[in-house]
């Protein structure tokens, strides 16, 4: 990262964390809040003075126990989506939180708070905006299509009566065609409200599979296994697993492409930290299985990287920007998350890594879940 030049004036740490508008908590030994910004005062409905000195889970009362009592291992980072909580004074939450340890500072963490439910106090689910957007293909799919196959027959009946030079102009007609009804097609996936039936998956089968698709279509460099064998299976869709690997391989390969050394590496792994996320019935599950796709292009443009999984947004000249929404919405569906993170390092260390990072839940795990509630 390029620093400033010295004429620049540069904000100081206190100045950048009160323009943030995530709730942010510095806490000290034995979980007691030392600082705060001015989004975590509105968010607790307390100043600093009068929370500073009060442990953090008297001030956040989570319904999940596991929560607080791995938030006690202050040297492991820890990341709950939709995690439910009641904020003494303010009312019930549903949260993301995070929890990371201060560098060099045993048993200070920094903690941000983000309310994921504000959205549901306006009377909208979080996406919403998005299902909006794509609800019109659903709805003018049949519409749309049947006067496309009539065009596309017509092109055809006409390629038998041209001759050579006037064929060409026909077969573009057809393939336009098969091009819009794809992206029809695909925008119908996005706006489908049912998902696909999940079941414990082979997560290094369904990256094998994935890969012969792409190695037969010569799309790019060698991919990279970096595999733990020990993974259990995770919960999921195959069909939907190798669909998610082969569109994020594809992109993968295409960004490297023109580099000087190209490299696509998929890892496997158990993830640190604790992840939880709230499945469609409203109860937490861990996600700590980490699917991680990396490769070493370029990057995608900085102002870009917040939306890079809306629909409609893309990077490339003929894309559609539809890949990695549906990439989201298929993980989703699995009640997995992903995440999209760029690695910058020195040009001297050779440019950088792009990483798609996939968390997914055990298989087991849900299944002692579900008996659980029997």
């Amino acid at each position: 990262m390029g620093q400033a030049g010295p004429s620049a004036l540069v904000p100081d740490a206190a100045r950048q964390l009160a323009s943030l508008t995530v709730a942010v908590l510095l806490v000290g030994p034995n979980q007691r809040i030392v600082g705060a910004n001015p989004a975590a005062e509105q968010f607790l409905g307390q100043s600093l003075r009068r929370i500073s000195g009060k442990r953090l889970f008297d001030l956040i009362r989570f319904d999940e126990p596991r929560l607080a009592d791995r938030a006690g291992d202050t040297e492991a980072p820890l990341s709950a989506r939709d995690a439910w909580a009641t904020v003494p004074g303010v009312g019930r939450r549903r949260l993301d939180v995070t929890m990371a340890p201060v560098t060099d500072e045993p048993e200070w963490q920094v903690v941000t708070l983000q309310d994921a439910s504000a959205a549901e106090a306006l009377g909208e689910d979080p996406g919403s905006s998005e299902d909006s957007v794509l609800r019109a293909p659903e709805i003018l799919a049949h519409e749309i299509k049947n006067p496309l196959a009539g065009i596309r027959g017509a092109a055809q009946l006409l390629a038998r009566k041209v001759g050579d030079k006037d064929r060409a102009l026909t077969s573009l007609i057809a393939d336009e065609v098969d091009r819009i009804a794809k992206l029809i097609d695909e925008m119908q996936t996005l706006s489908r409200r049912t998902a696909a039936p999940v079941a414990p998956c082979n997560l290094h089968e369904a990256v094998r599979r994935a890969r012969a698709v792409i190695d037969a279509a010569g799309r790019g460099p060698r991919i990279e296994e970096e595999f733990d064998p020990s993974l259990p299976p995770v919960l999921g869709s195959a069909d939907a697993l190798v669909q998610v690997l082969i569109n994020l391989l594809s992109n993968a390969a295409e960004a490297c492409r023109g580099q000087p050394n190209p490299r696509i590496v998929v890892r496997t792994r158990f993830s640190s930290g604790l992840q939880l996320h709230a499945v469609s019935d409203g109860k937490p599950v861990r996600l700590p299985i980490e699917l991680r796709v990396s490769d070493n292009g370029p990057g995608v443009d900085p102002a870009m990287r917040d939306h890079i999984f809306e629909p409609f947004v893309t990077t490339k000249k003929s894309g559609q920007g539809l890949g990695l929404a549906l990439v989201r919405k298929l993980v989703r569906d699995m009640n997995g998350r992903i995440t999209h993170e760029r690695e910058d390092q020195e040009l001297a260390a050779g440019g950088g890594w792009t990483h798609f990072r996939i968390h997914l839940p055990l298989a087991q795990d849900v299944r002692k879940m579900r008996r659980k509630e029997q």
